[in-house]
């Protein structure tokens, strides 16, 4: 990828952040309407750009762009909700605390049963990945480097989502890696993780390892339990 093109793909990507998060704040409201020449002005881009910005929030149903009418915010009730991007620029909203109430009672609904079918379903690889992400946690957990333990745990539920072999569940786990994310780069990690989640974390592995789909998932249920606690001490939810 030359710089110029590089130069413009991340242009895109900051026009498009910054116009998502004020439809999902509610600064930009459902029902108002946006021009192109308004993003161009305000922006500082060509209409090519505006144009390709507008129609990936169309593909998120945060917009509607009609001829004669113009290009209009959508209401919640059209919106992508899965959509990786979306989730990020909700959690960097005022109405965090919600969402991430919303985010645990959805967890709650997949990741319980798909540690269960992890159980019956993982292979040796699955397996290995799994120990390798809780070991890796456990050190970054000590040393309070908070960016390597999330990376650590994105590995962890990816890992745990693919070895369910259910296609839809694997398809979430963009979705449980912004809830992570999340978490930590809003300030709702201890400096040093709770060694009890760690072990949690240890104690799914370990149930898939020995074939325990009730074990694994209790377990996870509390993993997804003592977070929503955690940030609920943090004052977030």
């Amino acid at each position: 990828m030359s710089e110029s093109t590089r130069g413009t793909t991340e242009r895109h990507d900051e026009i498009l952040a910054a116009i998502g998060r004020r439809i999902v704040s509610g600064a930009q409201p459902a029902g108002s309407v946006l021009t192109l020449d308004a993003i161009c002005t305000d922006h500082g881009v060509s209409r090519t750009v505006a144009r390709e910005v507008i129609k990936v929030l169309e593909s998120m149903g945060l917009v509607e762009s009609r001829r004669r009418v113009g290009i209009t915010i959508q209401p919640r009730t059209r919106w992508s909700v899965f959509d990786p991007r979306l989730i990020r620029w909700r959690l960097d909203g005022a109405d965090r605390a919600e969402f991430l109430s919303t985010l645990s009672e959805l967890r709650r609904g997949f990741e319980p049963v798909a540690a269960s079918l992890a159980a019956e379903r993982a292979n040796e690889h699955h397996c290995r990945i799994l120990a390798a992400a809780v070991s890796d946690m456990s050190v970054h957990g000590r040393t309070g480097d908070l960016e390597s333990y999330l990376l650590a745990d994105k590995v962890f539920h990816r890992t745990l989502l693919e070895a369910s072999g259910n296609e839809m569940f694997r398809s979430l786990a963009d979705v449980v890696g912004e809830v992570l994310a999340g978490r930590t780069h809003h300030g709702m990690m201890p400096p040093t993780p709770n060694p009890a989640a760690i072990a949690l974390h240890d104690d799914v592995a370990r149930a898939i390892r020995l074939r325990d789909p009730k074990a694994a998932e209790a377990s996870m249920r509390e993993i997804i339990t003592e977070a929503a606690e955690a940030v609920s001490g943090e004052g977030a939810v």
